[in-house]
């Protein structure tokens, strides 16, 4: 098992998240801190992938929603409160120099994660992400980016909310007529992003071996930009 921090942050404006992925990324590959991994919400924003082809978005005028352009991989997707994001920073140098075993094992990690909770997840070849079959329906998200072996972004978990979305607002992930679910919806009940924290952190610690020291927002002196680090707290 090799040590690594987890940091749980809440909601949290996706530009200000992905700042913070930088300073870590940056911090990780110097070596100056171990892998971390962030859990955490985000507001309603469409994130565009470097795939994504024109004709994907047709966001209402009046939608009260972020749309910001990144450099993961993969097509369009949407995050909004009741869906847990989790942002592995990691150097690969410890994990395989694999960037699709890499992918592989964050789908390993959220099949174990619906698993603890009776929901079976499985993969369709050919496509990112974990999907609920029969009739297939996606109820994760992966993008991830890579830059000298450490890798930033990662992936979407629908816990509990609208994923109307997916459908109405964008062509989610590039693929017309795609179904999206979520855990409450498939359990029936109401699931909320904090019953699935702990389940989550386990099984990304399992399938990666690490050991988790958490990390509180309003810690870590020098391990990234304190303006950012102060807002974040």
């Amino acid at each position: 098992m090799t040590g690594a921090y987890v940091m749980h942050l809440g909601l949290v404006p996706y530009g200000e998240a992905w700042e913070l992925q930088r300073s870590l990324a940056g911090a990780v590959s110097q070596g100056a801190i171990h892998d971390t991994v962030l859990f955490l919400e985000h507001p309603p924003v469409v994130t565009l992938g470097r795939r994504t082809e024109q004709g994907e978005l047709h966001v209402p005028p009046d939608a009260e929603v972020d749309i910001v352009e990144t450099n993961r991989g993969g097509k369009s997707t949407f995050h909004g409160p009741g869906q847990l994001v989790c942002y592995p920073i990691l150097d690969l140098n410890r994990h395989g120099r694999d960037v699709k075993r890499y992918v592989r094992d964050l789908e390993n990690a959220l099949i174990s994660t619906l698993a603890a909770f009776g929901v079976e997840g499985t993969r369709i070849e050919g496509l990112t992400g974990v999907w609920l079959h029969p009739p297939p329906r996606k109820i994760a998200s992966i993008g991830v980016h890579v830059s000298r072996w450490v890798t930033t972004h990662g992936y979407a978990l629908n816990v509990d909310l609208d994923p109307a979305p997916f459908t109405s607002w964008i062509t989610a992930c590039g693929l017309e007529d795609t179904a999206f679910t979520t855990m409450a919806r498939e359990l029936g009940r109401p699931l909320t992003v904090d019953d699935v924290r702990g389940p989550a952190a386990g099984a990304i610690a399992e399938v990666f071996e690490l050991s988790f020291e958490e990390l509180a927002a309003d810690e870590g002196p020098g391990l990234w930009a304190q303006p950012r680090h102060a807002q974040l707290a």
